[in-house]
């Protein structure tokens, strides 16, 4: 029997830009980071209804890159927040890259208003608010 959501996955390039992203201006708690015996790091980052898992290898790793529409992946990481355009603005204030302001929502039946801001890597993030 299916308990919960539990974590998700990801790889970036730097540890240190990627806490300073998630915990600093996202507001989550970083749970672990340590070392690997490669020399790589690995974290884990509460996001309040699941974990987020981070890797960055030892040597770094590439930019994101979008996976188009007609391609199965990951599309997005999308975080709640009680008020998107207050989120998006200290994001913005602080040099974030963005890929879409905030705007009502097109599943208006699941969320109010959405925003699309980037990570360090270039990994879409989802802003979104609930009415």
């Amino acid at each position: 029997m299916l308990k919960s959501f539990e974590h998700v996955g990801m790889t970036v390039s730097d540890m240190d830009r990627t806490v300073d992203f998630y915990c600093g201006l996202l507001g989550l708690r970083l749970h672990l980071r340590k070392v690997m015996p490669d020399g790589g790091e690995i974290a884990f980052f509460d996001a309040g209804g699941g974990m987020l898992e981070i890797l960055a290898p030892a040597g770094g790793a590439a930019r994101a890159v979008d996976v188009p529409e007609a391609t199965a992946g990951l599309r997005h990481l999308t975080f709640l927040f009680e008020n998107v355009d207050e989120t998006f603005a200290r994001l913005e204030k602080a040099g974030v890259e963005i890929k879409e302001r905030p705007r009502l929502a097109i599943n208006a039946e699941v969320l109010h208003k959405v925003a699309f801001p980037r990570d360090p890597d270039g990994i879409q993030i989802e802003l979104a608010e609930k009415r």
